[in-house]
C-alpha cells in the first residue's frame, strides 16, 4: 500500500504530519519501505527527538531504508510551471467570482443610518454622547454626509443630511433603531432610522490588499440574506 501525500502535479504535496508543503525536490523522498511519505524535517525530528518509528507501520526508521530519486531538471521545471498555471487559474476564478459583487450593497448590522437630523445637532461629539446615540452602546465612529441621501427616498421637508453611526456591537445598533426611529426631534422633525448599507472595497474586488489604514468597506463575503443589488435600493 502507498501512503503518498500526492502522486499528481494537479495539487501540491503536503506532509501529513506538519501539513506544510513538501518541497518539490523531495517529491520522491520515501523514508520507509511502507511508502508513507513525510517531509525531511518531520523525518529528522522523529529520528532525533522522538521514538524513531514510522507513524504508519511502526517500523524503525533508518538511513538504509530511505528511497530517494532526485527530480530531474526537466520535471522540476514542468512541476513549477504547472503550479504557476494553477495559481493563475485560481486567481482568475476568484476575480470572476468577485466581479458581480461590484454593484452589491450589504446591510451592515452594526451601522445605523439616520435621515431627518436637524443640521444644528449634526456634530460628531453630540451624536456620540450619552445624550443621543451613545446611550445605546459604544459608538465607534460617526460619519455625517451633507450631500444628501443618495438612493434613499425622503420627503422634501426632511433635512438633506445623512448620518452614519457605527456601533461596536450590532445589538447596540438594533436598540438604537428601535428607540429612535419615528421619534419627533426639535419640535417637528421626524427622524427615520434604519440599518445602513455598505459596499465591497475595490481592492477586495481585485483580490488585492487594501491600501487604506481605516476602510469602511467590506473585505470579505457577506451573508447572501444581507446582500442586495444596487438597483433594488433605488
Amino acid at each position: 500500500m502507498s501512503f503518498l501525500a500526492s502522486d499528481s502535479d494537479s495539487e501540491d504535496m503536503e506532509c501529513p504530519l506538519c501539513m506544510e508543503e513538501i518541497d518539490v525536490t523531495d517529491k520522491y523522498f520515501k523514508p520507509c519501505p511502507c511508502g508513507y511519505q513525510i517531509c525531511r524535517f518531520c523525518w529528522n525530528h522523529i529520528k532525533s527527538e522522538m521514538n524513531g518509528l514510522c507513524p504508519a507501520c511502526r517500523r524503525q526508521f533508518s538511513e538504509e531504508q530511505v528511497e530517494f530519486t532526485p527530480v530531474s531538471v526537466e520535471e522540476l521545471a514542468r512541476i513549477k510551471n504547472a503550479k504557476k498555471q494553477r495559481e493563475r487559474e485560481r486567481k482568475e476564478t476568484n476575480n470572476a467570482a468577485r466581479r458581480h459583487l461590484a454593484n452589491a450593497r450589504v446591510v451592515q448590522k452594526n451601522l445605523v443610518y439616520v435621515v431627518g437630523m436637524p443640521p444644528k445637532f449634526a456634530t460628531e461629539e453630540y451624536l456620540k454622547s450619552t445624550e443621543f446615540f451613545g446611550q445605546f452602546g459604544k459608538v465607534a465612529r460617526v460619519v455625517i454626509n451633507r450631500k444628501g441621501h443618495g438612493h434613499t427616498p425622503v420627503v422634501s421637508s426632511m433635512s438633506p443630511l445623512g448620518v452614519f453611526v457605527f456601533y461596536a456591537k450590532k445589538e447596540d445598533a438594533i436598540r438604537a433603531i428601535e428607540a429612535v426611529d419615528g421619534t419627533v426631534y426639535d419640535g417637528n422633525k421626524v427622524l427615520r432610522v434604519t440599518h445602513g448599507t455598505t459596499k465591497y472595497c475595490q481592492f477586495f474586488l481585485k483580490s488585492q490588499a487594501c491600501q487604506h489604514a481605516v476602510c469602511q468597506y467590506l473585505h470579505e463575503p457577506a451573508e447572501e440574506a444581507d446582500t442586495y443589488a444596487k438597483e433594488e435600493l433605488s
